[in-house]
């Protein structure tokens, strides 16, 4: 995964899947994300679901007003997000909750990779700063 900052869009796959959002004019992507992740969480979360996961989860706190740092690694999702004025249902919303506490989990990949580096904390702080930003 080639990562260059600790956001939601900082990193190759979440940036790879929100192209993808130009596909689609529902959430069916976003709750496909949150899915797999929930599902790929049984034993082990893989780091891709979980990044493809929170940038779904960041794309959610965005069409509830509730926008994070815009960045150029976030422009896709932000003109999806202007484009699809939709609103994120109450289970979509506890999904994102649920995926956001197996991401900071003992079972997370990305959570274990954020632990070998010097930025870990950084890292927690972005991920419970964007769950404070999705609202049920």
């Amino acid at each position: 995964m080639g990562t260059w900052a600790v956001d939601a869009f900082g990193n190759d796959d979440a940036a790879d899947w929100a192209y993808g959002l130009e596909n689609v004019r529902d959430l069916s992507l976003v709750v496909a994300a949150l899915d797999k992740a929930i599902a790929g969480a049984g034993e082990y979360l893989e780091a891709p679901d979980a990044t493809e996961a929170l940038a779904a989860i960041e794309v959610i706190a965005r069409l509830q007003g509730n926008w994070g740092e815009r960045s150029p690694y976030s422009e896709s999702a932000d003109l999806w997000v202007e484009a699809n004025r939709l609103v994120p249902a109450g289970d979509v919303v506890g999904k994102a909750h649920r995926v956001l506490d197996l991401i900071l989990g003992e079972h997370s990949e990305l959570n274990e990779l954020w632990q070998e580096s010097d930025e870990h904390t950084d890292w927690v702080a972005s991920v419970m700063e964007l769950k404070s930003r999705v609202h049920a």
